[in-house]
């Protein structure tokens, strides 16, 4: 018969581990609280303005901290810099009869704009339209023209805007792009001389009322940044039995920022891939599901301007890429009423039928759809550069990307806790 005190150790240590366990519905409690950190004002849209990436980046530590993840350097972070333009303080942008527009509802400004200088009285607004672009000699007649104290207005489709901005350079007040079905955010590593923004056609601002009077005058600053201080936040999990072998798990922490007041808040993109990335650091820091071999934890910087965190890691590995085993990486993860889509899937088939198995034996999420290789986000240049990766990211739901609109408020994360375990069960099968 057992003593007293081998019976209580007994059932001490046995609340202790179950108490650890991640319950039903406590990744996506875990999860929300993440989003709806991360995509809070506080953290001014973790971008490059007024600090937000480092915010961010600093948040992502402490977490990592709690749970006692193992460090490559000795704060968990890589530093690296880049070039980057961002757009800080912002008067006014007003159209006669309009009245002032607002930045993120209204118009944002294109990611290489330069400063706007306001001028008085208002600068007349200039239209070029499709047929005058795409025909040489009317092209060649409109350029002529001094255009010094006026803004262009373009209104059409498959206008190339890097080529108009460099056609016109100079020779304009400014460029003004007119969108007809949303502002879509994005970051250019440089400034050009003369201003240009995007400006959204919607009930209340109409072609028609912008055309009965056009003229506009704006005023801001861009700030372009030759050598923007940044950094990746990596942590990892030592393997009980292979510690030098690694799977990765990776998701990018930046977003667009702010534009003056304007925040773009990246609920969905990214917030919800470090809330997946950090359930996994919690869940694998675990005691009772310490892996076989080490697992990684790598939040990115800088993939908004161009995959640039993950491109340096790759350029500077902590480890030796020859070490991972695969690498999973993280983008959008807040909807999924459509399943995911897995990139590089055609790629590296054996593991895309192993998650398609894993998903339809236990009937996670609605469907597993494979995709062929794109440079659209972290997995890139690890693929490029010989390791097995792909990159997965959910469908259906919410359409806003790049915007004001992404807001943690709006975002379900419906299908968050399925796809949780859709994961850790196919890490199961990779350590295996």
């Amino acid at each position: 018969m057992r003593s007293p005190l081998v019976l209580f150790l007994f059932f001490f240590l046995s609340f202790s581990l179950h108490s650890q366990e991640i319950k039903k519905g406590d990744a996506y409690a875990y999860a929300r609280k993440i989003v709806d950190t991360m995509a809070s004002e506080s953290m001014h849209g973790r971008g490059y303005v007024k600090d937000g990436d480092k915010i961010a980046a600093n948040y992502i530590k402490t977490e990592f901290e709690k749970f006692k993840l193992r460090s490559f350097t000795p704060d968990y972070y890589q530093s690296f810099a880049f070039p980057v333009n961002t757009f800080p303080f912002v008067n006014f942008f007003t159209w006669s009869k309009i009245g002032d527009l607002e930045v993120g509802k209204d118009f944002i400004f294109s990611p290489s704009s330069g400063r706007a200088v306001s001028y008085s009285p208002m600068s007349e607004v200039i239209w070029l339209d499709s047929a005058t672009y795409h025909d040489s000699k009317s092209l060649k007649k409109f350029l002529k023209k001094d255009y010094s104290k006026n803004y262009i207005a373009v209104d059409f489709e498959d206008r190339p805007e890097r080529e108009l901005i460099t056609l016109l350079d100079s020779k304009v007040r400014g460029l003004i792009f007119i969108k007809h079905k949303k502002l879509t955010a994005d970051f250019e590593q440089g400034s050009d001389k003369i201003p240009a923004v995007e400006l959204l056609i919607h009930d209340e601002i109409t072609l028609e009322k912008l055309k009965a009077s056009s003229f506009a005058d704006m005023s801001f600053d861009n700030k372009f940044i030759p050598d923007h201080a940044s950094q990746n936040v990596i942590g990892y999990v030592e393997g009980s039995e292979h510690p030098d072998s690694f799977i990765v798990f990776t998701a990018h922490y930046d977003h667009i920022g702010q534009m003056g007041r304007a925040i773009f808040p990246g609920a969905n993109d990214n917030a919800s891939g470090c809330a997946m990335l950090l359930n996994l650091a919690r869940y694998y820091s675990m005691p009772e599901h310490r892996p076989k071999c080490s697992i990684a934890f790598m939040a990115f910087c800088g993939e908004e301007v161009g995959l640039l965190g993950s491109r340096y890691y790759v350029g500077h590995p902590l480890f030796p890429l020859k070490n991972i085993k695969f690498l999973l990486n993280m983008d959008i993860m807040g909807t999924g009423e459509d399943g995911i889509t897995v990139v590089n899937g055609s790629v590296f088939k054996t593991e895309f039928d192993k998650l398609k198995q894993i998903n339809t034996e236990n009937n996670f999420i609605k469907d597993v759809k494979i995709r062929g290789k794109a440079a659209n986000s972290d997995h890139y240049f690890f693929s490029e550069n010989g390791v097995r990766a792909c990159f997965i990211y959910t469908m259906g739901g919410i359409k806003a990307y790049h915007d004001i609109y992404d807001r943690a408020q709006t975002l379900p994360l419906n299908e968050f806790e399925n796809l949780f375990k859709l994961i850790t069960k196919f890490g199961d099968y990779l350590q295996n």
